[in-house]
């Protein structure tokens, strides 16, 4: 399984930002995809998941109505759009899928993580 995120960087407070997560050594039909964050100081926390085959998405309260996460299948890929970004979102953005060990998260584990990509938003 190899995960690399890319598509972090800096933007004003009230800007959007995409991130991609480009995925191998697996699928998703079967596979929850996630993203998580981790800003200084702070543990690492769970942004959005999305599972197929079990038809579920996940937002933690602080992203509702803000992120979407997406996925194309032809791809392999896995997106989070991010809208009206403020700066508690500032952190180093993780693409992580699902496995038998690791981070659990709702109903999933996850196991396999990307190098991330950080997202600076000023204020």
């Amino acid at each position: 399984v190899q995960l690399v995120e890319s598509g972090g960087g800096l933007v004003q407070a009230g800007g959007s930002l995409r991130l991609s997560c480009a995925a191998s050594g697996f699928t998703f039909d079967d596979h929850a995809i996630g993203w998580f964050r981790q800003a200084p100081g702070k543990e690492r926390e769970g942004v959005a998941y999305f599972k197929k085959s079990d038809g579920k998405t996940y937002y933690a309260d602080s992203v509702k109505g803000r992120f979407t996460i997406s996925t194309d299948n032809s791809k392999n890929a896995v997106y989070l759009e991010m809208n009206n970004l403020k700066p508690e979102d500032t952190a180093v953005y993780y693409c992580a899928s699902e496995a038998s060990f690791g981070h659990r998260l709702g109903d999933y584990i996850f196991g396999w993580w990307g190098q991330g990509t950080q997202v600076t938003v000023s204020s």
